[in-house]
C-alpha cells in the first residue's frame, strides 16, 4: 500500500491548526484568565516593559487564527519563535516539568521547535486562500 501523495499535505495543516489553536488560546487566556492588567503586571515582575505582555497577546491572537487559517504560515510561524523563546526565559528558572508542578522552559522550547518545522513545510492544504498560503 503506497500512501497517499495528499497526506503529507494533510498532516502539515494539522500540525498547522494544531500549533495555531495553541498560539490562539494562549493570547486568550493572557486576555480571560490572567486579564490584561495581571498580564501586564506579571511581564513587568520579570523585568519587561509593560507593553511587551500587548505585543506578545497580539501576536499569540493574531498569528493563531492566521496559522488556523493557513495565511502567510511560514512568516507567521516565524515570527512566532521569538515568543516562545521569551517563554522558555520567562520559565527557566523552573527547572523543567519534572521538577516544578507547574511545568518549566521544555514546552515553549518545543513548541518554538514546531513552529521551526511548519516554516519549513509551509502550510499544506486546507488554506484559507493558496496565495496568501
Amino acid at each position: 500500500m503506497t500512501p497517499s501523495s495528499s497526506l503529507p499535505r494533510h498532516t502539515t495543516a494539522l500540525l498547522r491548526i494544531s500549533l495555531g489553536v495553541m498560539a490562539l488560546a494562549h493570547g486568550l487566556m493572557k486576555v480571560f484568565v490572567f486579564t490584561l492588567p495581571g498580564t501586564v503586571a506579571y511581564f513587568e515582575s520579570l523585568g519587561l516593559p509593560g507593553f511587551m505582555a500587548y505585543l506578545t497577546i497580539a501576536a499569540e491572537v493574531g498569528g493563531g487564527i492566521a496559522l488556523v487559517l493557513g495565511v502567510y504560515t511560514r512568516w507567521v510561524s516565524l515570527a512566532l519563535v521569538p515568543v516562545l523563546l521569551g517563554a522558555a526565559w520567562a520559565h527557566l528558572g523552573n527547572g523543567w516539568v519534572f521538577s516544578n508542578p507547574g511545568g518549566g522552559w521544555e514546552f515553549p522550547v518545543f513548541w518554538a521547535i514546531a513552529l521551526l518545522v511548519q516554516a519549513g513545510l509551509g502550510s499544506g492544504s486546507w488554506v484559507l486562500n493558496r496565495r496568501l498560503a
